[in-house]
């Protein structure tokens, strides 16, 4: 079962890769081209919304109200019942998802009048805030019926495709930079409608696969179908509970907005760098587990529940912690080496690196609770995340405020990391207290040889790497010193585990697993 699981996961992480390195390129083409000002503030406020909603359905809320229910048609139903089951609820979620679009676009001043309210003082940024955000929204359609299409492909064990859609919307926003923007008066509003291209793309996109399968929803309305009325009440806190950081995050937005001009980017490009290992570990493993945790759920085998989440916050404790540390680290050389050019300046990577630094320390956690939040929706329980999520985002709140004023948009950024710290740890002791999670006894030896190996690695970063010195090389030398800089900590941390006596065994779901 272990090697299935590492093979999933693989392939996830391999698709979500490629994505996240085109999104890289993205950037990088942003700060060259357009700078940090008031107009790209504007924009990304304005993407920040449908990318939220994106992040909501595409990386995993959607599904975990979905596939449990699959996995209990795949169980006990016929593949007719599953069938019109999928239509039914194709047809009822693209209507719903029609209207819902279709307000979004007639309350675009209110939503940036609520999302960013500093933009309000001025007014050439708000009135351009509101256009750019009529133009992205009904990326909402468009991507949550992907979502749906993955989410059925996810359900069969078809992983590539759906881990692969978000290259197109990276592709999209290049083009839409490169060839549209110079034509246009208002350049940065060709980032707006490359969002809008690449929804119907991704959906495009999605449609062969679900052919192949056989299983190519044909929507009917289906709002008084008992099992669909279930999902949709499943998906609303399903979506709010893998949501909370998001969430904050986008409340993050909203305080930014009433700071010093360039605050919003400088979040956004610290954003960027923490969502890349987020993206390859912990989206692809929320993606592989949930279907196994309800399986699992669905055969009522506890044992092989446990085991499964076992493996996953193994993986995520030994990938996670040396990324969280790395980031935070190097956070300045990362941000100087990708998006140092032109427009973008030393005193934007400084800016930007302090906000990189807070949010980079919360990456265990964001990590955590993509791992941890299927223990509950794959048990078909979505209320105790959005618990949880209520309590995270109060204290986002709180923190938020006691923290802007004497850290500005750092303080945003650590608001955020506290705040899913509390998150993932009210998950994980429910889960240990319910007894849903009976970890195995080798967890002990394993934390504290994972901890000595990144003390290690650490070590090495914190001594050989020279901030100031970084910021005066040429591109090329940045490029190459983070290359090795990030080669030798991987090998360092790598023999480090060797060395400790960590081997494969101890992250696998291997009955013999030992210590």
């Amino acid at each position: 079962m272990s090697k299935q699981l590492i093979k999933s996961t693989a392939i996830v992480s391999s698709m979500t890769m490629i994505s996240r390195v085109m999104g890289f390129v993205r950037d990088m083409l942003f700060a060259n081209i357009f700078g940090v000002n008031a107009a790209t503030d504007a924009f990304f406020v304005a993407f920040r919304i449908p990318n939220f909603l994106r992040r909501l359905f595409a990386e995993g809320a959607f599904a975990q109200a979905f596939v449990p229910i699959l996995a209990d048609y795949n169980e006990k139903g016929s593949r007719q019942a599953l069938q019109l089951f999928i239509d039914r609820s194709a047809g009822t979620l693209a209507l719903l998802l029609m209207l819902a679009t279709l307000l979004g676009v007639i309350a675009a001043p209110l939503l940036i009048m609520l999302f960013a309210p500093g933009f309000l003082w001025e007014g050439g940024q708000y009135q351009l805030a509101v256009q750019m955000l009529r133009i992205t929204f009904p990326y909402l359609f468009f991507v949550t019926l992907v979502a749906f299409a993955g989410a059925i492909l996810n359900a069969r064990g078809k992983f590539a495709i759906p881990a692969l859609t978000p290259v197109f919307l990276n592709i999209c926003m290049i083009g839409a930079a490169i060839w549209l923007s110079p034509l246009l008066t208002e350049p940065i509003i060709a980032l707006a409608w490359g969002v809008f291209g690449a929804g119907v793309v991704q959906l495009l996109f999605q449609i062969p696969a679900l052919f192949r399968l056989g299983l190519m929803p044909r929507p009917r309305w289906g709002y008084r179908d008992p099992i669909v009325k279930r999902m949709l009440k499943l998906m609303l806190p399903a979506i709010f509970g893998v949501s909370v950081v998001q969430v904050n995050l986008l409340f993050g937005t909203l305080v930014a907005s009433f700071l010093t001009s360039g605050s919003v980017s400088w979040l956004y490009y610290s954003d960027r760098l923490v969502e890349f290992p987020l993206g390859i570990l912990g989206v692809a493993l929320g993606t592989v587990i949930l279907p196994r945790l309800s399986e699992n759920h669905a055969a009522d085998d506890a044992q092989a529940f446990s085991k499964a989440l076992d493996w996953g916050l193994k993986l995520v404790l030994l990938i996670g912690l040396p990324a969280t540390l790395g980031l935070t680290l190097l956070a300045e050389p990362l941000l100087s080496t990708l998006f140092q050019y032109n427009e973008f300046g030393s005193d934007d990577v400084r800016m930007a690196g302090k906000s990189l630094m807070a949010y980079s320390l919360g990456l265990l956690a964001f990590m955590l609770i993509k791992v941890l939040v299927p223990g509950f929706t794959s048990r078909q329980d979505t209320q105790t995340p959005v618990r949880f999520g209520i309590h995270s985002i109060v204290a986002n709140v709180v923190l938020n405020l006691l923290l802007v004023l004497p850290l500005a948009h750092a303080g945003i950024a650590l608001a955020t990391t506290l705040s899913a710290y509390l998150n993932a740890l009210l998950l994980l002791f429910t889960l240990l207290k319910n007894k849903i999670y009976q970890p195995g006894k080798q967890w002990p030896l394993y934390i504290a040889r994972i901890v000595a190996a990144n003390t290690i690695m650490s070590t090495f970063l914190y001594y050989f790497v020279d901030v100031e010195l970084w910021l005066d090389w040429s591109a090329s030398q940045r490029g190459l010193h983070l290359t090795i800089t990030i080669g030798t900590a991987i090998l360092i941390y790598t023999l480090s585990l060797l060395l400790l006596g960590v081997r494969p065994r101890h992250i696998g779901l291997q009955k013999s697993s030992t210590a």
